[in-house]
């Protein structure tokens, strides 16, 4: 899952984007509406997680302008006060969270993924296929019931395999949506997080690769 930070506050946006990197969410960061509207003109996101007041604009007015435009990306506002006609303001606008500023990072990190799991249709929150089962909230992997030590990217491409599945996951997608726009995308990091992952996750293999395509998920689930 793909997350954009707009927030020009550095210690602030700092220990967000670390939080939220290290439970294996991919995070691009703006920290002006100018960077922000280049970033949504040319990628996909899961969830906005916005400043309130910026040096450029209030975020519920610009967040305004992007639901008018029919942007229905879930989106969070971050405010260091805890006005309620600013809150109520923000809702109005089109937030689908309001939070007030400090708010502790495992915090954030569970409403991030929350708004995420909002984006399309509704996923459940256990993922099953196969003797193969996440936990999307806990982040933890079971296989034939035993729980295995999977690293958050390794988690970020299963999820997407498992949420896919049936349909072959091209290495352009498991960028887009694993890793954040740091990623050089003619490396070989996708391939080495699948094969960690096939070692991981046993015999017989769990993941198949579709010469030319992608990868999907070998196991069947009854469907």
């Amino acid at each position: 899952m793909r997350v954009l930070i707009v927030e020009d506050g550095g210690s602030v946006r700092d220990a967000a984007v670390r939080a939220l990197r290290s439970s294996g969410l991919a995070v691009d960061v703006a920290n002006c509406w100018r960077h922000a509207e280049l970033r949504l003109a040319v990628n996909e996101y899961d969830c906005l997680v916005l400043d309130r007041f910026l040096a450029d604009g209030d975020s519920a007015d610009r967040l305004h302008l992007l639901r008018r435009r029919g942007v229905a990306v879930p989106a969070m506002l971050l405010a260091a006060g805890d006005d309620v006609r600013d809150r109520v303001a923000g809702f109005e606008a089109g937030a689908d969270d309001y939070v007030a500023k400090p708010v502790a990072t495992a915090e954030l990190v569970h409403r991030v993924r929350a708004l995420c799991r909002r984006r399309g249709s509704i996923r459940p929150a256990v993922l099953r296929t196969g003797d193969l089962e996440f936990d999307v909230a806990r982040r933890q992997v079971r296989r034939d019931r035993v729980l295995l030590s999977l690293t958050p990217k390794e988690l970020a491409v299963l999820e997407r395999l498992m949420v896919r599945h049936p349909t072959v996951v091209s290495r352009t997608e498991l960028i887009e949506h694993c890793w954040d726009e740091m990623a050089d995308p003619t490396s070989n990091v996708v391939d080495v997080v699948v094969a960690r992952l096939r070692r991981k996750l046993g015999a017989p293999t769990v993941i198949a690769t579709v010469r030319g395509a992608g990868y999907r998920l070998a196991l069947t689930d009854g469907r």
